[in-house]
């Protein structure tokens, strides 16, 4: 993929982006934060890139010093509503999150198919998805989404964009929401593929990357990375991975002197057991195995969040410790809630890669879908439920609040940091909660057989 052209960023632009610029095709139904503002005569002014959040202290001054370690896991391809949709049925004391919605104990979240006929959502008659579908591209987002109406996901990615996993598939998970914060405004940062949204956090913006091509990785950002920042003022960091490390694709990432960043994931597990993760880890899973994409069996992911999950809090160094889980993007999966308009980072338009079909009309200007998101550590709220809108970015803004890092674009300069999970006054969970175990794989995989489906495992499993 050739190179954007990013020019300087006018406040025009920003504002509009900013306060809702042209009005949506249809609002009726939408929730009043998801609406364009009527007016733009008063507009809060944004902090601008390079800025830091504390500006009177120099970069690099660490705070929350109850937080030492912040470690992000970033898993693959599913929605909010397609992961936790019936926690609010099956989770105690979670009856009031915003999943999949219920009249007379019947579901009612439906979608047409291009001939008309409804689609229920349904919950999928086993652990394994189908490959390649659905589809999460520019075009069938932009499809699904259906300027809000949210009703576009099974024209755009066929039947199985309805179906559903729950807590008899995901025990851990579900356990995870029983105990710890969840956000359910958690966005991912635009409505495209994982390449572009794991750029957001490596870099504040896709650069105008739509897809995972591999021409894509030759964009470089416009203003740095977080791992430049961290390097900057020598905050130990890694990355530990199975098969392949993503932030390989923003080209400026990978250098020679920061071979030594990048770990094994059972380096990671060693420096867990021995209290010896550096201030902040960057988790990847086996993208062919682990990470819950198509055509994978979730119960495999299931198993590696509950492996990294129990050797954080197991850690000697837990006390000081804060986990962010999420889902780099919606996998094609439907959700009901539509995402609002967003901050643009910067001037970058969305770039078509050659031989593809024209864009969809859109930009950076409008969060993607709702993808999961679960804070884990002492300081962690007890059943605390995020209704502030955040988005990948907010990741990076964390780790820009807790050591007053320069911000690399508009979009995390102004995203909410993500303090809100946290309760610094008493640990909540200075002894963490027993969870429930990961699923075994034998009956999940058995179901899998039944429809035809073979999905790729790691060994020994």
């Amino acid at each position: 993929m050739t190179g954007a052209q990013i020019g300087p960023v006018t406040r025009r632009a920003l504002l509009r982006g900013a306060a809702g610029g042209a009005a949506l095709a249809a609002t009726a139904g939408l929730p009043a934060w998801a609406r364009p503002p009527r007016s733009t005569h008063r507009v809060p002014s944004l902090r601008r890139p390079d800025s830091r959040p504390f500006p009177h202290l120099p970069a690099g001054h660490a705070s929350l010093p109850e937080i030492e370690h912040v470690i992000v896991l970033m898993m693959e391809n599913h929605s909010f509503d397609n992961l936790l949709g019936m926690a609010a049925y099956q989770v105690p004391g979670r009856r009031g999150l915003d999943g999949l919605r219920q009249r007379r104990g019947r579901l009612i979240d439906v979608n047409r198919d291009a001939a008309g006929h409804p689609v229920h959502a349904a919950r999928a008659a086993s652990p394994c998805q189908l490959p390649a579908v659905p589809s999460q591209s520019w075009n069938a987002s932009h499809t699904s989404w259906n300027h809000g109406r949210m009703d576009g996901f099974v024209r755009a990615s066929g039947p199985m964009a309805m179906r559903y996993w729950d807590e008899h598939d995901l025990p851990f998970t579900y356990s995870l929401v029983r105990h710890y914060p969840i956000g359910q405004r958690y966005f991912c940062s635009v409505m495209a593929q994982t390449f572009p949204n794991r750029r957001f956090f490596f870099a504040g913006s896709a650069s105008g990357t739509v897809d995972d091509k591999t021409d894509a990785i030759v964009t470089p950002p416009p203003n740095g990375t977080i791992w430049d920042r961290l390097d900057a003022h020598h905050i130990d960091w890694a990355v530990y991975y199975e098969n392949t490390p993503s932030f390989v694709i923003v080209p400026t990432s990978n250098t020679p002197a920061r071979a030594p960043r990048l770990r094994t994931m059972d380096a990671f597990f060693t420096a867990a057991k021995s209290g010896a993760l550096p201030a902040f880890s960057f988790l990847e899973p086996n993208y062919e195995t682990t990470s819950e994409e198509n055509p994978q069996d979730i119960q495999v992911g299931e198993r590696f969040v509950a492996a990294v999950v129990n050797a954080v809090t197991h850690s000697p160094q837990w006390k000081r410790t804060a986990l962010f889980i999420t889902w780099d993007e919606h996998g094609g999966y439907y959700d009901h809630v539509p995402p609002p308009r967003a901050i643009p980072p910067d001037d970058a338009r969305p770039i078509r890669s050659p031989g593809a079909a024209p864009l969809a009309p859109g930009g950076f200007d409008r969060y993607g879908f709702r993808v999961p998101l679960i804070v884990v550590s002492p300081w962690a709220r007890r059943n605390y439920v995020s209704n502030v809108v955040q988005d990948h970015t907010s990741l990076a803004a964390f780790l820009q609040y807790k050591w007053n890092l320069p911000a690399m674009t508009f979009r995390d300069a102004n995203a909410a940091p993500m303090t809100d999970y946290f309760d610094f006054s008493r640990p909540g969970f200075a002894h963490p909660p027993r969870l429930a175990a990961a699923p075994g794989l034998g009956a999940g995989l058995a179901a899998c057989h039944a429809q035809g489906l073979n999905p790729p495992l790691p060994p020994p499993l």
